[in-house]
């Protein structure tokens, strides 16, 4: 995620913020990523501080690599689509 040039947060933990910054992008990015059959979950102020809205994902040992994969593929998608990444 981190070479596709998303910003990731958390480093180290299961529970990855996808870093996006604004409110009404992390809900379309979700809604997308939805569409895409990948529940993630947008968080933006009042629960997280106004600008720092995200993407939260949460990896286990029950995912394989193929699931994973399906996953970045996504966002790599939907990131170009909504101009996150280039």
């Amino acid at each position: 995620m981190i070479e596709a040039g998303f910003t990731v947060a958390g480093g180290g933990h299961p529970i990855c913020p996808i870093m996006l910054g604004q409110e009404r992008l992390a809900s379309i990015f979700a809604d997308e990523m939805l569409a895409r059959g990948i529940y993630v979950v947008g968080f933006s102020y009042p629960v997280v501080p106004k600008n720092k809205a995200r993407i939260r994902v949460q990896l286990s040992a029950s995912h394989s690599d193929e699931d994973i994969n399906k996953a970045v593929n996504a966002f790599v998608e939907v990131g170009k689509k909504l101009n996150v990444i280039s």
